[in-house]
């Protein structure tokens, strides 16, 4: 019987390993423009941490962007903006914060509506109306940065347990540049950044761990195996036999990622986008950022060994 292709050919020996300066270049080079960008240009911020009004209308007919723009704009409520919100008939309208309390909000909300019906006609469907104030989204945005900082503790408490020390700190640089790259692109388009984006990043921080403990375990396990074996190829040696795992599953993520972002709609839209992108970022992480690190942090093959008891019994 004929065997069937391979994605990745058993014996691949792709020299990962060189390439280690480059990464580390263009690494820090991603880090240091995303924390200029967050100074300088900053986030689209949106109605979970900004605060404001959302509203999202489903009009009869495809909807009148322009018209509807000059009426809400003559409301006197401050900016407005408008968008297609996936399909020609529905429209997002986003409303800056009003001046006073919760009662201040829900005028200027039915003011807007009041005005759109009267400008479409009758047909029309008022999906969803929310408002956040600015006390809500600063309580938010300190959550959503506590999250993050806390699943990097966890990470490196984690397989410092399970591995060595040095494990710890190459998962943690690794998540790290993932967690900056993200943030990058998000400073760099006009993608809003909320809570969705938040939990994109924490799932970003996930997938990248995945992969690297399982490129850690393969490294371990080859140290005990292969003792005189130069560490800088016993690690491209590493990467090369985890390889199909890695292509598999990152591929298959993609797929089912890129049908979100294709079907999904504009409310998933920024989240399967920051996924998308994070993906691919984690899994280059893993092979130039994690495991290159662990030759530069003294890892000995000794200190992995294990006990003589158990080479005994073996």
């Amino acid at each position: 019987m004929r065997a069937l292709p391979r994605i990745v050919p058993d014996g691949t020996r792709i020299p990962f390993f060189r390439f280690r300066y480059w990464a580390f270049a263009g690494s820090v080079l991603v880090i240091l423009l995303a924390i200029v960008l967050m100074i300088v240009r900053g986030f689209n911020l949106g109605i979970d941490f900004a605060g404001g009004i959302l509203l999202e209308v489903e009009t009869p007919g495809p909807a009148r962007l322009a018209e509807m723009r000059t009426t809400l704009g003559g409301l006197g409520l401050g900016e407005v903006a408008l968008q297609e919100a996936g399909a020609a008939n529905l429209v997002m309208i986003r409303v800056v914060r009003q001046p006073g309390d919760e009662s201040a909000q829900q005028a200027a909300v039915e003011k807007i509506k009041e005005a759109v019906e009267q400008l479409v006609g009758p047909g029309v469907k008022w999906q969803r109306a929310e408002y956040v104030g600015p006390k809500v989204g600063e309580e938010l945005r300190r959550a959503g940065t506590l999250a993050v900082i806390i699943a990097l503790a966890g990470v490196l408490v984690y397989l410092w347990f399970r591995f060595e020390w040095q494990f710890g700190v190459g998962a943690i640089a690794a998540c790290i540049h993932d967690v900056f790259a993200v943030l990058l692109v998000f400073t760099l388009s006009d993608l809003e950044f909320n809570l969705s984006s938040i939990a994109a990043i924490l799932t970003v921080v996930g997938y990248s761990l995945n992969d690297t403990v399982v490129v850690f375990d393969r490294v371990r396990e080859n140290l005990r195996r292969y003792k005189a074996m130069p560490l800088d190829q016993l690690i491209d040696k590493s990467i090369n036999e985890t390889l199909a795992r890695t292509v598999m599953t990152t591929g298959t993520t993609l797929l089912a990622l890129i049908a979100l972002y294709a079907f999904g709609g504009p409310v998933i839209q920024g989240f399967t986008f920051a996924m998308l992108f994070g993906i691919l970022v984690g899994t280059y992480s893993t092979t130039y950022i994690a495991a290159p690190i662990l030759y530069y942090l003294n890892l000995r093959p000794a200190a992995l060994a294990p006990p003589e008891a158990e080479q005994r019994a073996g």
